[in-house]
């Protein structure tokens, strides 16, 4: 030891520094900071403690703790190592980040379904901010507004957080591959409101406002991927124009698709009234057509056509997803779909290796993760039948699950969803066979669905260390030839300690 310890022992800071959120690198990713010790992203007063019980004999470091108390780098731990963590606590020096190797995120299985709108790389979102002469706005924001609102940056202060804007959510979601852009225009219709309605696919409304927009804008500038389709264009509405023609939906254009427009034809559609309510409230806004883009980009949803019993697709405090009730961020089951983890983010359970364990990390952060426990061979596409489990947790993008469903029980801990992402024969329109809506296939809900939880009830069923998930879990089954889920999996997945941030999962023989 260098200096003696015990000096440093005699006052404590009463504030941190914590980690910004991880900047793009050349060459790696960041993976933490020099002097957090507790791997909790913040380097604070905490730490400071267990550097210097370590010092004293008090105490170990934990494997990661020994790289990261390393603050001068010489190899060694000793008194020196303490003042400069103590120096970052003051803001004396900066943090040091700590890079990780660089890996690429996987291919979104989902790109050559039907969406239009890409999960990667650039992304375009054309809006016309639509009123009809006897149907006007309440409230009319500038184009400049619905653009910040849209594709603002991240503004974690601003009270609609984690939906101050389109472009930020995606961003967090996606790990930062996704980038969202585009731009707004006014547009008022040459017809009254009722022209309009009763047509599904609003191919009166396309027409029209893509036919006289095509005069002043370049539509050749919202194709993010190069296919020669527009990624996706938002045709709002106001909300006075009321919900039985005007209800938010998006799907492929349903006119004609071989018309181009500055070389471009047209790719999904949004329609919708939810409308911005005011400068300071546009959560609705933002919610609603995050979760419309999720179609433009392929994801069918959650929640369960026709049902006046229950509408919901997932309950209790493991059902919060943007593809169910649009009120909390993408499920492992869609990111996996976006191609929104890096390669060694997805782990798959090999059965023909006996008992496996697995680390599963925040869905809330960049080294958010996945497990994979196939039934039988697992398609490369991942359209085929598997458990998917992630560590879910109410921060960032689901932190408005918080705030609004106050009556619903919330937490955080590991669940489980039930998949079946089969693709059907249809070779012009090729989707998830067993979506909401399919009735025939999913046996109006009863059987197969693309999506389902394991126990999936109105109450706590999140997973936490020392639970055990088998048979005797409702849902825990893969499915029989009829569509129940009957058929023993033979398997039992074990919830350990959550330590320095990842629950340890095991998955054994029953």
């Amino acid at each position: 030891m260098k200096k003696l310890v015990s000096f440093f022992l005699t006052a404590l800071f009463l504030f941190s520094i914590s980690a910004p959120t991880p900047a793009a690198h050349a060459e790696a990713p960041i993976i933490g900071y020099m002097g957090d010790l507790n791997s909790d992203q913040n380097v604070n007063t905490a730490d400071v403690v267990i550097l210097s019980k370590y010092l004293l004999n008090f105490s170990a470091l934990h494997d990661d703790a020994v790289q990261y108390a390393d603050m001068d780098k010489d190899g060694q731990i000793d008194g020196f190592d303490l003042v400069l963590l103590r120096k970052t606590v003051l803001g004396l020096r900066p943090l040091d980040p700590i890079y990780g190797e660089e890996t690429d995120f996987i291919a979104p299985p989902i790109y050559d379904l039907y969406g239009s709108l890409p999960s990667q790389g650039d992304a375009k979102l054309l809006i016309f901010y639509v009123d009809f002469p006897d149907c006007k706005y309440d409230y009319e924001p500038s184009m400049e507004q619905v653009e910040k609102i849209a594709f603002g940056d991240e503004d974690p202060k601003n009270n609609n957080y984690p939906f101050e804007s389109m472009k930020a959510f995606y961003k967090r979601s996606s790990k930062g591959v996704m980038e969202l852009d585009g731009k707004a225009y006014r547009y008022t219709t040459k017809n009254s409101k009722s022209y309009y309605e009763n047509d599904s696919w609003k191919i009166k409304l396309v027409n029209e406002v893509m036919a006289e927009m095509d005069k002043y804008v370049d539509l050749s500038e919202f194709d993010g991927d190069g296919d020669d389709t527009i990624d996706a264009i938002l045709f709002n509405v106001p909300t006075s124009a009321g919900d039985d023609n005007w209800w938010p939906c998006a799907g492929v254009f349903g006119g004609d698709r071989i018309k181009r427009y500055d070389g471009k034809t047209i790719g999904h559609v949004i329609t919708g009234n939810a409308q911005i309510k005011s400068a300071s409230d546009f959560q609705n806004f933002n919610s609603t057509y995050l979760h419309e883009m999720g179609h433009c980009m392929g994801l069918p949803d959650f929640y369960l056509y026709n049902r006046d019993d229950d509408w919901e697709g997932l309950h209790g405090s493991a059902g919060y997803a943007l593809m169910d009730d649009s009120l909390a961020d993408f499920s492992a089951i869609s990111k996996l779909q976006l191609g929104w983890y890096k390669e060694d983010q997805v782990q798959v359970y090999d059965a023909s290796e006996g008992e496996q364990s697995f680390k599963l990390y925040n869905c809330q952060t960049d080294a958010g993760n996945c497990l994979i426990i196939p039934c039988g061979e697992l398609n490369d596409k991942y359209r085929s039948e598997y458990f998917i489990i992630e560590y879910f947790t109410l921060d960032n993008n689901n932190r408005y699950v918080d705030k609004y469903y106050w009556w619903k029980p919330k937490e955080n801990g590991i669940r489980v969803f039930h998949i079946e992402a089969s693709q059907n024969d249809n070779e012009w329109y090729p989707s998830f066979r067993y979506s909401s809506g399919n009735n025939e296939d999913t046996n109006y809900d009863n059987g197969r669905r693309f999506v389902r939880l394991i126990d999936d009830s109105d109450t706590y069923n999140i997973y936490k260390s020392g639970n055990i998930i088998d048979n005797k879990i409702p849902g825990f089954r893969w499915y029989d030839s009829s569509g129940g889920q009957t058929v023993d999996t033979g398997l039992k997945i074990t919830i350990g300690d959550l330590v320095d941030g990842a629950y340890t999962i095991t998955v054994s023989a029953a």
